[in-house]
């Protein structure tokens, strides 16, 4: 959305481009190590380059890489990445008291290029939905300038490293500056015990799945993950200290 004019040029957007200097580093380096990742897999670099662009999630795109190598089901695929990415359905329940006046179309492009970081970065700068039409369109431009530092350094860096391909060497830690990034983000989001809960709750069930095939241990974490969260919030009550 950041090509609307009124957007661009509204003073919030160059403020959420500078909220986003802080994440702009590690999201490079992931994507850049993204690139190399899905060249190295045996994708073409159009391939890689059009996953980047039309799927644009990373961890989703690393999920998928070693079952489409693997040779896995498609619907196993669809299955990982659809349950990977399934935090986005939290984002946007959050998300749509900031953007419901918007047309469909505009609500879409946002959803398209938000992400964890955009998120994690919006809400804290805007804890609560505009008021009045003022206050809507500065929170949009805010919005709009946040994921767009974001979605550019993703791009370009997956782009460079799709093209560099096998010329990066695997020890330059690349992996881990992006890893290092997705940790802080985690972090900050985990400020409550019930999503503190749910880290270690995944966290565990990944380790202990390690073992299943095509990397279903992701599906199995994010399955007890959620369900024993809905099962929390049900029976214990918030005056426990569980609540959200």
């Amino acid at each position: 959305m950041f090509f609307l004019p009124s957007l661009h040029r509204h003073p919030a957007f160059r403020a959420g481009m500078r909220s986003s200097a802080q994440v702009v580093p590690g999201v490079a380096a992931w994507g850049l190590m993204t690139g190399v990742a899905m060249v190295k897999s045996g994708m073409s670099a159009f391939e890689a380059i059009a996953m980047t662009l039309f799927v644009y999630a990373g961890s989703s795109q690393l999920a998928s890489i070693p079952l489409i190598v693997a040779g896995a089901p498609f619907w196993v695929i669809v299955a990982t990445g659809f349950c990977v990415n399934l935090r986005f359905i939290v984002f946007s329940l959050h998300m749509r008291e900031y953007v419901i006046h918007l047309p469909r179309w505009r609500r879409m492009v946002h959803g398209f290029f938000s992400a964890d970081t955009t998120y994690a970065l919006f809400t804290s700068h805007n804890p609560r939905p505009a008021t009045d039409d003022a206050q809507r369109h500065e929170q949009e431009a805010f919005l709009s300038g946040n994921y767009c530092a974001i979605w550019l350094s993703w791009v370009v860096c997956s782009v460079i490293g799709t093209v560099l391909g096998n010329g990066i060497p695997s020890n330059w830690g690349l992996g881990f500056a992006g890893v290092l990034c997705l940790i802080g983000i985690l972090c900050s989001l985990a400020n409550t015990p019930l999503r503190a809960l749910a880290l270690v709750i995944a966290g565990c069930t990944a380790v202990a799945a390690y073992a299943l095939p095509l990397k279903l241990n992701i599906v199995t974490a994010i399955g007890v993950t959620v369900l024993l969260c809905f099962w929390l919030e049900k029976a214990v009550p918030r005056a426990a200290g569980l609540g959200r």
